[in-house]
């Protein structure tokens, strides 16, 4: 057995204990947490999620514990058109009345620059933190504290936040004046701190830095820890199931982490329950609720009220058709990066007046998928919500050859028809690269399309920063996209697999 399970067998026993007897169980600190919601303020297509169901489970929850914690990981904007159309001010209203109490920043808190931002914190009642941002000199610094400090029941709870590199995520001249800082080193620095100078008896990391598979990810900042407890994750979308085992990180002294994160849009949240007279001998108990449906009866009719003078704009969005799909596109699968990736290529062939070789879209700024059948104005800004603009460069066939590698690292992206890409898991990086039949010239001066945010270095894509810029749309991806669709009438994509693992 090892250590890990080891500590896991004890600490599970000493839980049943703690069950068998109240009195073993006297101080108790209840943490809910949500993440990537995303303007979710009604229910997902499928049904799930919704900010009034979400207030009864809180509610709920805050009557039984009213010493609860109701915390944020990030990305609470951006996703739906209560976010396109408000900016993030139905999602301040709404996070005031379910009783925040500690939030940290997202990448997609920063969308619409750092004015917009500071309008938005000014209006919060939370209290907002970031541990490895230097906000001094910023909009925002007035609004951001490094830590907090909560006592509950006589014990002392310490809070961090730990923010993502913003370099390469978010769009220069979105976060003027806010300085990274190494997400490790002011995690253990402050943690340390706080266990050893202010006393607590828990360290809470609140993280808007991915699960895995970025660096530094969840598991890295567990793994490098000594004095962090609990990390409540948000970023990568990850939905980590209690009991799967992917929930718990052993750290350099040996000792179990607990790392949560929630999926995305908010449908489920993360109910996290500690024995504060036994931390570090018994395990947290965690558990993931689901929002859905089975709340509806009990629902809070008072937020109907708040979000009344916003619905108008968004229900006469979604209710424009412009078109219709011949099948349910999932904004995870090939065929909807193909239409997208094809789209981009024919308004860059007008935007020059002449042949562009190919066209790269990331998956990642596809924010949701289209139904089966009508499509509506509203569905399609949803699906590219940003303040993007399609852009042709010419750039040299090795700078290209490049970028492709950064698309292989992430499991591969958009290309339009005519080209074929072949990469290694293993390295990641591409075997072969096909360009309209002939292998990609590492030489040659290619002209292509792309969206300005990938041009500028978005995604990580800094190979697209070495090329040339000839043309730009003067309108944003949804405009373009909205009357592409009116113009072809049937959104028919190809499902060939264009970026390929060898």
């Amino acid at each position: 057995m090892t250590k890990m399970n080891g500590l896991l067998k004890i600490a599970g026993s000493a839980l049943l204990l703690c069950f068998a007897s109240v009195d073993l169980c006297a101080e108790r600190l209840v943490l809910v947490h949500t993440n990537d919601t995303h303007s979710q303020i009604d229910p997902t297509d499928k049904g799930l999620g919704g900010i009034q169901r979400r207030k009864v489970l809180i509610d709920s929850i805050r009557s039984e514990h009213p010493d609860m914690l109701l915390i944020d990981a990030g990305d609470a904007v951006q996703g739906t058109l209560f976010f396109t159309l408000y900016g993030g001010e139905v999602e301040m209203k709404m996070m005031n009345e379910l009783g925040y109490d500690y939030a940290i920043l997202g990448n997609h808190d920063f969308d619409n620059g750092m004015e917009a931002l500071s309008k938005n914190l000014k209006e919060s009642k939370s209290q907002w933190l970031s541990t490895n941002y230097d906000v001094e000199g910023s909009a925002i610094e007035p609004f951001i504290k490094p830590y907090a400090i909560r006592e509950i029941g006589g014990k002392k709870i310490g809070i961090i936040g730990l923010n993502l590199d913003p370099e390469g995520m978010i769009s220069e001249g979105n976060y003027d004046e806010v300085k990274y800082m190494d997400a490790i080193k002011a995690a253990n620095a402050t943690a340390w701190h706080m266990k050893h100078n202010e006393k607590v008896d828990l360290v809470v990391a609140v993280t808007h830095l991915g699960y895995e598979g970025v660096s530094p990810s969840d598991r890295e900042v567990a793994a490098a820890s000594e004095d962090i407890d609990v990390i409540l994750g948000g970023h990568s979308h990850t939905f980590i199931k209690p009991g799967s085992g992917q929930e718990w990180v052993e750290n350099v002294v040996g000792s179990p982490v607990l790392v949560v994160q929630n999926g995305k849009s908010g449908q489920s949240v993360s109910e996290v329950s500690i024995d504060l007279d036994s931390v570090g001998v018994k395990l947290p108990e965690y558990k993931q609720i689901p929002v859905d449906d089975r709340l509806d009866a009990r629902v809070d009719h008072r937020l109907d009220s708040i979000l009344e003078p916003y619905r108008h704009g968004v229900d006469e969005m979604m209710g424009k058709k412009i078109g219709r799909s011949v099948a349910e596109l999932s904004n995870q699968e090939v065929p909807l990066l193909n239409f997208l990736s094809d789209f981009c290529l024919e308004e860059a062939g007008k935007l020059t007046g002449g042949k562009v070789d190919l066209a790269l879209m990331n998956k990642g700024g596809i924010r949701r998928g289209l139904p089966k059948g009508d499509i509506t104005q509203g569905q399609i800004i949803m699906m590219q919500p940003f303040d993007n603009r399609i852009v042709v460069e010419e750039i040299k066939g090795s700078d290209l050859a490049e970028a492709f590698d950064v698309m292989a690292s992430r499991g591969g992206d958009g290309v339009s028809r005519g080209v074929e890409a072949i990469y290694d898991p293993v390295s990641k990086k591409c075997t072969l690269i096909m360009v309209n039949g002939a292998p990609l010239d590492p030489e040659r001066i290619y002209k292509i399309a792309t969206i300005d945010y990938l041009a500028n270095g978005g995604d990580y894509m800094k190979p697209l920063t070495r090329g040339k810029q000839i043309a730009k749309s003067d309108r944003v991806v949804y405009a373009d996209l909205i009357d592409y669709i009116k113009r072809i009438k049937k959104v028919k994509p190809s499902t060939e697999t264009r970026m390929r693992v060898l």
